[in-house]
């Protein structure tokens, strides 16, 4: 019992300090409190606050010095380190409810720099003020800017989506018209009223298809196609220009010195003018803005959210992507989903048709003001920004497999201005991307800027461009093959437009392009002296060429130009000639492929005679030159006078280009035999054609990788040649294989 009497006593006495220990430091927070309030209330700027907020209607503002200090109090702290969110609704609703007239308005309004957010209810009252009282239009016109500004900053949209019909009646004041417009679109969300769509369309009588209306009508179409059945240009320039403001570099400046990143609002889609250019200047349009959310609130706030979205930044999986698929926020600015692999395969699952309307927005007007509408150097100015923007757009194309609208409007116009060697592989490869483009409009928008600037570059422009060019066939067959439908009737452009083609003018588009390249591969091997590398890119593209019916299912046929064939056929190394062999193979495979369905197939295409005169005029050239060993045979289109040939010098010209004298195939020959008759000091290359050292030299040929040779040999002659690991060959082979005819029947159209 003593001892339970004694550690009660010691429980009540450490009971009794904690207790004094409490009073002491509650006692020290509302001394501090006290202390701070007694600051505050002695603080000008807060002084200055109570002012603007107690100070009754018709207080006159001429000769008012006590409003003067004031106001100069709030400037100062404004455009040092900015406003605090009460300080903003107070100010604002000083402005706006004109309790001093209207000259302080637009002064008030100018230092209104938050320091982190502004209140939504501020802005929800300032507007219903609009039509309270009767505020100048440069007033009115002053407030929309500012909201559009600040309009990421915001702490929510929720109330400003709930007065969206208020909002929408301003459209019909033509000052305010494009300010509300530019608001409306950033507010439109699927759930707004359809009518507005009609609403809008109705305004077009009055003002005029003007650009911001159809931007906000291009909007509405997305979410109610059956109403805005008017025809929008897919390629039209930027609907909401770039406003001066006088918020935009003080804003930015305050928080940079607040330590905040700076608000990509201000930093993207407001850039401050650069005044000694003509035209607006870059700031940040090539950063990447990141992953910020619309709104910004408090985390209670974000917890009792009745939608209950989540914000793409807080996304980190792709299995967290599932499971919020149909709940995620999108950012505050698009382009942040460039820099995100989560994002892209969100847009690409979802397919939001909004989402990708403000992406190309943005993308469109960065791309225009960076690399079209800079005066003062632009990309040139700044290549290591341009570079690292244009790898991360063509990065997330190619994740995504297709372009985006806005950059292939931008490559259309920037391809008549560039000189072909700036940001030359990023540009070439945003231009292999480009979907299908009509045959009536691929001359003027691609193939007329695109000629001048390959005859005026250098070879190594010329290859790139082909490459380019192989690279965007591949992409539409490939695209074809993927997502043609069965009856071959219609095909959609790609996944994200309503735009459709018919299979006749897809084809039309393939061949137009394959003649282009073609016409640029004739002219372009006799401007470079038939250099090997160029003819290699060419070769690339014609082995792309050659299998367009059996790889990619398009009823298809285009052979290459007179201007490539031969330039291929006389080159002076081994691979050129073999990947033609190659080609020509997979023509013969193709063609006869086409000819076979044609008799079994009703719904064949029909192959023209004329392909098969071509083709059967390039085969027979290279069966006879290579195996007959007879270049100036009758029919060969390429022939020389008799004379001309005899002042050569040359013995036995027309056997030059065979298998064994052919330049690309001496030094092989040679080697051969000196193999064959290692003890001969006189070397006859002729003795290779009899019976045994022609099967051992073709082997040899065939294990030194000469594939295409070895395809197009087998495949277009009759008399086949036994080569087997013993040596045994057919008795039927008992003459020089070069002295009578062996091609297998031509094709016949």
């Amino acid at each position: 019992m003593a001892t339970l009497l004694n550690l009660s006593d010691s429980d009540h006495s450490g009971l009794s300090d904690q207790s004094v220990s409490t009073r002491s430091s509650n006692r020290s927070l509302r001394i501090a409190e006290q202390e701070r309030r007694k600051n505050e209330a002695e603080d000008p700027f807060v002084l200055a606050l109570k002012y603007f907020s107690e100070v009754e209607a018709g207080t006159p503002v001429t000769g008012n010095d006590e409003l003067e200090n004031n106001l100069i109090r709030v400037e100062k702290v404004a455009f040092s380190r900015g406003l605090s969110p009460e300080a903003i609704s107070v100010m604002l609703d000083f402005a706006m409810s004109l309790r001093m007239g209207s000259s302080p308005c637009a002064r008030v309004l100018k230092c209104l720099l938050p320091a982190s957010a502004v209140p939504q209810e501020a802005v929800v009252r300032a507007i219903v003020w609009l039509t309270v009282r009767k505020l100048p239009i440069s007033t009115q016109v002053l407030f929309i800017k500012w909201v559009l500004t600040v309009f990421d900053m915001i702490d929510a949209k929720d109330k400003l989506r709930a007065i969206y019909g208020f909002i929408f009646s301003f459209v019909t004041d033509e000052n305010l018209c494009p300010f509300i417009c530019h608001l409306l679109y950033l507010l439109t969300r699927k759930e707004n009223d359809v009518f507005y769509a009609l609403c809008c369309t109705s305004l077009l009588s009055p003002q005029g298809r003007q650009p911001y209306l159809l931007y906000l009508l291009s909007l509405y179409k997305v979410f109610c196609p059956e109403l805005v059945t008017l025809s929008i240009p897919s390629r039209m320039k930027s609907g909401f220009k770039n406003h001066i403001s006088p918020w935009k570099s003080a804003l930015v400046g305050v928080q940079r010195r607040n330590g905040m990143q700076v608000a990509s609002s201000i930093s993207l889609a407001f850039a401050v003018r650069d005044k000694t250019a003509s035209r607006k200047r870059k700031h940040g349009h090539l950063e990447l803005p990141s992953l910020s959310p619309v709104t910004i609130k408090e985390p209670q706030a974000a917890q009792g959210s009745s939608r209950n979205l989540v914000p793409m930044q807080q996304i980190q999986s792709f299995a967290q992507l599932l499971q919020n698929m149909h709940r995620i926020e999108l950012p505050a600015q698009m382009g942040s989903l460039l820099g995100s692999s989560l994002a892209l395969q969100y847009l690409d699952c979802v397919q939001d048709e909004s989402a990708l309307l403000r992406l190309n927005f943005w993308l469109g007007y960065a791309l225009h003001e960076e690399f079209l509408f800079c005066s003062d150097g632009g990309a040139n100015k700044n290549p290591e920004e341009a570079l690292q923007f244009l790898n991360r757009l063509l990065s997330a194309q190619h994740f995504l497999q297709e372009g985006f609208n806005s950059s292939d409007a931008f490559l259309f116009k920037f391809l008549n201005v560039w000189d072909g060697s700036l940001l030359r592989p990023q540009i070439l490869g945003l231009l292999s991307n480009i979907p299908v483009i009509p045959s009536s409009q691929i001359k003027a928008l691609l193939f007329d800027p695109l000629m001048q600037l390959f005859f005026t570059s250098s070879l190594f422009f010329k290859c790139g461009l082909i490459e380019c060019l192989n690279h965007m066939l591949l992409k539409w067959l490939t695209w074809h093959s993927a997502y043609a439908l069965e009856d071959d009737l219609d095909i959609s452009l790609n996944s994200h437009t309503s735009i459709n083609i018919t299979l006749s003018g897809f084809k039309d588009s393939v061949m137009e392009l394959v003649h282009f390249v073609g016409r640029l591969a004739s002219l372009g091997l006799q401007l470079e002296g038939c250099h090997s590398l160029l003819l290699s890119f060419i070769l690339d593209f014609y082995e792309t060429v050659c299998d367009t019916f059996l790889k990619f299912g398009l009823p298809l046929v285009v052979m290459p130009p007179p201007g490539v064939f031969y330039p291929a056929f006389f080159a002076a190394d081994p691979v050129s000639v073999d990947r033609l062999a190659f080609i020509m193979h997979r023509y013969k495979v193709n063609l006869t492929s086409a000819k076979r369905q044609e008799k079994v197939t009703e719904q064949a295409f029909h192959i023209s005679r004329q392909t098969f005169r071509e083709f059967n005029r390039y085969q027979v050239f290279l069966v006879n030159c290579l195996w007959n060993s007879n270049m100036c045979y009758p029919e060969a289109e390429v022939r020389l006078s008799d004379e001309l040939l005899a002042q050569s010098g040359v013995p036995q010209f027309s056997t030059r280009f065979d298998l064994i004298h052919h330049p690309a195939f001496v030094s092989y020959a040679l080697d051969f035999h000196h193999k064959c008759w290692p003890g001969r000091k006189e070397t006859d290359l002729n003795s290779i054609k009899q019976t045994k050292p022609w099967s051992w030299y073709l082997e040899y040929l065939f294990t030194q990788g000469f594939d295409g040779l070895k395809d197009f040999l087998q495949n277009n002659i009759s008399r086949r040649v036994m080569i087997g690991g013993d040596g045994s060959e057919d008795g039927t082979q008992s003459q020089e294989l070069g002295s009578a005819p062996q091609i297998k029947q031509p094709l016949l159209s």
